[in-house]
């Protein structure tokens, strides 16, 4: 019954309504919950169906969703990371790691930063099990700032390096201070700023062409390289390829993978790599494991490399010995 009653409440919502001379429709996420007179006060009762109406949404909004006690278990413990990820800033909890790039002559170029939650009960935590979190409380506009910083330091210490590139969220995107953010965090690292490279997802990029495109000028006009990330995994249109100011596009890993075993794979890393090369964009493969792979992507015109053939990534200290021994050896090389 309840079930019933509440899709009635959802199509009767869902009806278009003229407001203003404009029409317009509501949809309704709708969280349920039994009680049969036991001990537990409205309060707890209300807070059921609240989880039970969040589930819903999150499940795409528009739906309806019974309570689950296993709900509320998630529930604590969204609540729990999110305070610890308050803490982690308060108390330097986080760290990065750094995975190098290498060009054609082995010489590291670069490194993308790649960060870490150093949980001090829990170990090592990936950012795939705390950014999406982030992202929706918008803790990561805090720890997107960190991370700029932390670039910016080691970009000092390691002087050879040509640039670093930090991962940009949409929600750093869309936010209304991202650029004069940016331009705080990076006051006191004017040299260090011409060498950050951010890099940022398709998806993100195209939603807003016109207010992305300012955007990014304005990065640009900082010093501050762009760099498309994951190319070709999302909508890799060649519009906005033409009109956003990018310096760099980055070779989806999933394509590179193929290359092994699938010959469409590899037409499309080739017609990717002429693209950026007849757009005057810098190019760079990530997800590079085997000599065949690299042995492709160097015949068809890619000049840098990232992936597991040549390093994983590293602490603070072992890139430091890595890029010093690295760039000796190019040297004697040459």
């Amino acid at each position: 019954h309840a079930h019933n009653l509440a899709r009635r409440i959802q199509q009767d919502l869902s009806l278009l309504f003229n407001l203003d001379g404009f029409e317009h429709h509501v949809s309704a996420s709708i969280g349920i919950t039994f009680f049969s007179g036991d001990s537990r006060s409205p309060d707890d009762i209300l807070k059921q169906a609240d989880t039970a109406m969040y589930s819903a949404k999150s499940n795409g909004r528009n739906t309806l969703v019974f309570y689950h006690p296993d709900m509320q278990q998630h529930v604590d413990n969204r609540l729990q990371m999110e305070k610890g990820m308050r803490t982690a800033l308060e108390n330097n909890q986080f760290t990065m790691l750094y995975q190098p790039q290498y060009d054609n002559a082995y010489r590291i170029v670069g490194a993308e930063a790649l960060i870490r939650w150093r949980h001090p009960e829990k170990g090592l935590i990936p950012p795939m099990d705390f950014i999406p979190l982030a992202e929706e409380n918008k803790l990561v506009i805090a720890i997107g700032e960190w991370v700029m910083e932390q670039a910016c330091m080691q970009l000092r210490e390691w002087p050879e390096l040509d640039y670093i590139a930090i991962n940009i969220s949409p929600v750093q995107l869309r936010d209304a201070e991202f650029v004069e953010r940016v331009r705080q965090v990076m006051l006191p690292y004017e040299k260090e700023v011409r060498r950050l490279m951010m890099e940022m997802t398709e998806g993100i990029m195209i939603e807003n062409v016109e207010d992305t495109t300012r955007i990014i000028r304005n990065l640009q006009n900082m010093g501050i390289g762009i760099s498309i990330d994951d190319f070709g995994k999302g909508y890799s249109s060649l519009v906005y390829l033409r009109n956003l100011p990018l310096n760099q596009l980055k070779v989806d890993k999933g394509f590179v993978h193929d290359i092994d075993s699938d010959a469409n794979g590899r037409v499309i890393v080739e017609t990717i790599i002429a693209m950026a090369r007849h757009l005057k964009l810098d190019v760079i493969a990530e997800g590079v494991e085997t000599d065949t792979q690299l042995a492709f992507l160097q015949g068809q015109g890619c000049h840098k490399f990232q992936g597991y053939y040549f390093s994983h990534p590293l602490t603070v200290e072992q890139f430091g010995k890595l890029l010093k021994e690295n760039h000796k050896v190019v040297a004697r090389d040459s």
